[in-house]
């Protein structure tokens, strides 16, 4: 019932939202043009922000330039297998704090950084490219290569291009894109006459 219920819900998704998956392997012929990322930028630069802060920043490296070079060594584990045939890979960083303090610049400085990198997302689906998202990687060791201070933080990278299946950029819904039912995230609310 459960499979059932989320094709119904997801079949009125955006299209480009429906076709959204993080590829396993990209394409190592495909290559991204700067006008291509420069748009996959400015759909992150509209993305709204608490006070519009807007606290992040993006470490952009094409396959075959020296920002791309400088970031593989610093994959780690299973995305070392498959992120270097990516067009471009991004290093995203949050304004995590205040210089030469403690202090949090803005508590909601990794959540806009999280919205930006999805409108980036919605963008690149609808230049026909695929992101996934990932964590494997010496987050330290890229900030001290590109000289990130420290009150900038390393959050995550992305991968950016087409993957290796070009029969899985189309077609129906990916069913086996396994998400929880909603009734599963909506939180369940008693009533004020139960109590």
């Amino acid at each position: 019932m459960h499979t059932r219920s989320y094709s119904m819900h997801a079949l009125g998704l955006h299209p480009l939202l429906r076709r959204r998956f993080s590829p396993s392997s990209f394409d190592s012929a495909h290559e991204l043009g700067s006008d291509e990322v420069d748009l996959l930028l400015e759909a992150a630069r509209w993305a709204p922000s608490a006070g519009n802060s807007q606290p992040w920043a993006f470490i952009v490296g094409r396959r075959g330039d020296d920002v791309h070079a400088r970031l593989v060594p610093y994959l780690a584990g299973s995305s070392a297998t498959w992120a270097p045939s990516a067009s471009v890979l991004i290093a995203n960083l949050s304004h995590r704090y205040v210089e030469d303090t403690s202090w949090d610049y803005s508590e909601f400085a990794l959540y806009d950084l999280g919205q930006a990198v999805a409108h980036l997302t919605f963008q690149a689906q609808a230049l026909d490219l695929f992101v996934r998202r990932f964590r494997a990687f010496d987050r330290r060791g890229v900030a001290s290569e590109f000289d990130v201070p420290p009150h900038w933080e390393v959050t995550t990278m992305s991968a950016i291009g087409r993957p290796c299946d070009p029969s899985a950029m189309g077609g129906p819904l990916r069913l086996a894109r396994q998400r929880r039912p909603l009734a599963a995230i909506e939180w369940r609310i008693r009533s004020a006459s139960a109590e």
